[in-house]
């Protein structure tokens, strides 16, 4: 298919590039209020599989603070979370910084989310499809529960959008992104300030 072959990194490159051109101001903006309220560390950088499990480096604004417990482990998601973390998460602002990666060719504007290394030997052989396709800042799931949703139901979206990607759908993500962002949804799950941790399939199919 043309457009999933070529296209779609063609129109990604030129939207990502004139996205940072057009919010610089809101990136500065969040660049500086996250560096004072993370002692200077305004971004947070971690190492992700992207397409066909090739690692690359994410880049987003750093949401919570590095605070440890007497024991030297880093507290719980909802207590390292800032005022002005959870201000940018809230609006999706946290996710600007991806539009790098974006241009660097790590990522799609649209796509499977890209997540944890330390899952790559816990996907089944459906689960591992998602990697089919670049990883993107927004996607199928995150536009119907992002981290609300069980963690099944997310890799079946992820796997439906790699069989049935399109210029149609892309818009159609994108769009439902906007309200997705205006009303707030799914940025929690049913029991965490994010959203827990993927520990396995309990079936061999992995699927609901």
């Amino acid at each position: 298919m043309m457009y999933k072959r070529k296209i779609k990194r063609i129109l990604d490159f030129i939207a990502a590039l004139f996205g940072l051109i057009l919010i610089s101001p809101i990136f500065l903006l969040v660049y500086i209020f996250l560096t004072v309220a993370n002692n200077g560390k305004p971004f947070f950088v971690q190492e992700r599989p992207g397409k066909n499990g090739k690692i690359f480096r994410i880049l987003k604004f750093k949401t919570m603070n590095d605070k440890k417990s007497p024991d030297g482990l880093l507290l719980p998601d909802a207590e390292r979370l800032t005022t002005v973390g959870s201000i940018v998460r809230k609006t999706s602002l946290d996710e600007i910084p991806q539009l790098i990666n974006v241009l660097k060719g790590d990522m799609s504007l649209i796509g499977p989310r890209p997540l944890l290394i330390a899952y790559l030997p816990l996907y089944n052989e459906f689960q591992n499809r998602r990697h089919e396709m670049r990883p993107g800042i927004t996607g199928w799931a995150q536009v119907n529960g992002r981290n609300s949703l069980s963690w099944d139901k997310k890799f079946e979206l992820d796997v439906w959008y790699v069989d049935n990607v399109s210029f149609k759908l892309d818009l159609k993500i994108l769009w439902l992104t906007v309200l997705k962002v205006l009303k707030s949804d799914g940025i929690s799950s049913s029991t965490s300030a994010t959203m827990e941790y993927f520990t396995g399939n309990e079936s061999e199919s992995g699927r609901v």
